[in-house]
């Protein structure tokens, strides 16, 4: 069992906090924000610290981290926090579901992995990566660090992820294809070849956009 700080106080962190609480042996201790955004010093009953100053509240020694973000700007607010953390001496914790099914696979740190997610055996996940619930994450994958699963995501067997990257709803992903760095997979899209680097693809069978991912989400 870790003592855990969560960072943010919106949803995601809600959620966290309700997953750690009801469904791991993690105790959620405080929550921590940016100064500029820290507006109460209570959420869920716990306290708020500022993140600039968290270890002085919170020792790396002792406490462990957790920043289970959304994948706004391609992933990179939740790295930056996650670097900066790091760098804070912090190690992280993973939430992975008691009702997803997994069979050991190698998962990085600071992965929020959800209800009903299947991930097949010989598949690897890197670090700071969320899979929102019931995606099908097929066999002999390799999935990077800083990547985010929304919701009912099939991603074929023996496909390569690279980092930054995003899945809408329902998307659909043939086996043997590489999902280029920063690749953003629009709901309901379906990719039938390798993507291009910082790519927006629509549509079944999915189109690359002309606007790059990082102006679009």
């Amino acid at each position: 069992m870790a003592k855990v700080v969560i960072f943010g106080v919106l949803d995601t962190a809600e959620l966290a906090h309700f997953y750690l609480t009801h469904d791991s042996d993690h105790e959620v201790v405080a929550f921590t924000v940016n100064q500029e955004y820290l507006k109460e010093t209570e959420f869920k009953g716990l306290p708020i610290v500022p993140f600039e100053e968290v270890e002085t509240f919170y020792s790396p020694s002792e406490f462990k981290f957790f920043a289970p973000m959304t994948g706004r700007k391609m992933n990179k607010n939740r790295e930056k926090v996650y670097l900066e953390a790091k760098a804070k001496g912090y190690e992280f914790i993973t939430y992975i579901s008691s009702k997803a099914t997994w069979f050991g696979n190698e998962i990085g740190e600071n992965c929020f992995i959800l209800e009903d997610n299947t991930i097949q055996p010989f598949t690897k996940i890197g670090n700071n990566c969320v899979l929102w619930s019931g995606n099908h994450i097929g066999h002999h994958g390799i999935i990077k660090d800083h990547v985010f699963f929304t919701s009912h995501v099939v991603l074929s067997g023996h496909c390569v992820v690279e980092s930054y990257s995003f899945f809408g709803v329902n998307a659909t992903i043939r086996d043997y294809t590489t999902i280029a760095e920063g690749t953003l997979v629009a709901m309901s899209a379906s990719i039938t070849k390798n993507t291009e680097a910082w790519g927006v693809y629509m549509g079944s069978p999915a189109e690359k956009r002309p606007i790059p991912s990082f102006k679009v989400y």
